[in-house]
């Protein structure tokens, strides 16, 4: 059966082990790793397509995929249950003579042409599952069609002494894109590429192609797409956005995501009536807060039971605190257990994972260290902590 023509598509890449976030990510890919109380990361960037207007939307996966299957299933929580599009789920398959993982960003969409083909889009956006971010993408593809560019890529400002972190556009007053310098030691400018990149779907598929022929190279597209058109002399722009964005690849940076939300001051918002994230959600009770416990400037998901005290945390769906437990600076993802006495501060503990009587758990802290990374401790999922343990600021245990 023939699909119905778009005029743009979205490929959501999802499949990334994400070793950086060490046990958080043992047994499930990072876009399903939770995150805000009662989301998971790939919650986003699949919130930011349905709001911004685009109903069809392949997310590719690879590493560990089970939870991210089951999490994903039909898209009827984002609204993508749709018999004229809506969302794929698109792992690395079985052809008629080979079959293999995907090698990279490009070889990934290089595998799915014919999903693409199908839908006989005029624009493809492609996206990362691991950011935190509200983006109107129906705006960049907007500006796209306005400079009849072959490839639109945006980027976000950073402070100078970051940019060697990243792959900065060099422009030309227009936007033009005239060189990328993939996390260059003295950068010439602070544009940073994030990762999300519009193509004409026709220019776009003749690149793939050309580079999956190549033995050369490693099927990126920051490695070898983009610099290839801009050689090539491609109409490439750069579509700058203002608003906040935040890759949670680190364990000290998908804390700092958490805190941002509560200290306010980073405009982020998870209760936008204007730009609502959508998540599957299990059905849970209401929140309980007991006589003796203290809460203040925290999240506390549904399902949960508070009898100690929280300062500065987000408590995910389900969670346990119990009387004389101290919460401060952490991250409880769903169904973590607090006993009682114990002292978490700095850290992120793991769903269902239970920390017992009396442990103590991180350490409180003023900055980020040298390196800008704040020392959090963490508790593997499902790992359960002996009465009494103390675990070390930075210390990660279990798993």
């Amino acid at each position: 059966m023939k699909a119905i023509k778009k005029d743009c598509l979205a490929m959501l890449l999802a499949g990334g082990q994400g070793t950086r976030l060490g046990v958080l990510t043992n047994d499930v890919a990072k876009p399903a790793v939770p995150f805000g109380a009662k989301y998971r990361i790939i919650d986003f960037p699949l919130s930011n397509c349905v709001n911004s207007g685009i109903d069809t939307v392949g997310v590719l996966t690879q590493y560990r995929p089970f939870e991210l299957h089951q999490y994903i299933g039909n898209g009827q929580p984002w609204d993508l249950d749709r018999l004229d599009g809506g969302i794929y789920v698109l792992p690395p398959f079985m052809r008629a003579k080979s079959g293999e993982w995907y090698k990279g960003t490009a070889n990934a969409i290089y595998q799915n042409i014919d999903f693409i083909d199908r839908y006989n889009p005029d624009y493809v956006l492609i996206l990362s599952g691991d950011h935190i971010y509200k983006m109107d993408y129906a705006a960049m593809l907007t500006a796209h069609k306005k400079n009849n560019a072959d490839c639109t890529i945006a980027v976000l400002d950073v402070p100078i002494e970051e940019a060697t972190r990243f792959g900065i556009m060099n422009t030309r007053n227009n936007g033009v894109i005239y060189e990328f310098e993939e996390k260059p030691k003295k950068p010439k400018s602070t544009q940073a590429s994030m990762g999300i990149y519009i193509f004409k779907w026709n220019k776009l598929r003749k690149y793939l192609v050309e580079d999956e022929e190549s033995k050369a190279s490693s099927n990126d597209f920051g490695k070898d797409i983009i610099p290839k058109m801009l050689i090539d002399g491609q109409r490439m722009f750069a579509y700058k956005f203002e608003g906040y964005w935040k890759d949670v690849g680190t364990i000290s940076s998908l804390w700092e995501a958490h805190m941002d939300i509560l200290n306010g001051t980073s405009g982020f918002s998870l209760s936008d009536r204007n730009w609502k994230i959508y998540a599957r959600n299990t059905a849970s009770p209401p929140q309980f807060v007991g006589d003796y416990a203290v809460v203040k400037n925290s999240l506390i998901s549904e399902g949960c039971t508070v009898n100690g005290a929280v300062v500065n945390s987000v408590v995910s769906y389900g969670c346990k605190i119990a009387r004389g437990a101290k919460v401060e600076g952490s991250i409880l993802m769903p169904g973590a257990v607090i006993g009682e006495g114990a002292d978490v501060r700095y850290s992120i503990v793991g769903w269902n994972a239970n920390v017992g009587k009396d442990a103590k758990v991180g350490a409180s802290q003023n900055a980020a260290g040298k390196n800008g990374e704040w020392q959090i401790a963490v508790i593997a999922p499902g790992y359960k902590l002996p009465d009494g343990t103390t675990v070390a600021a930075n210390e990660m245990i279990g798993g």
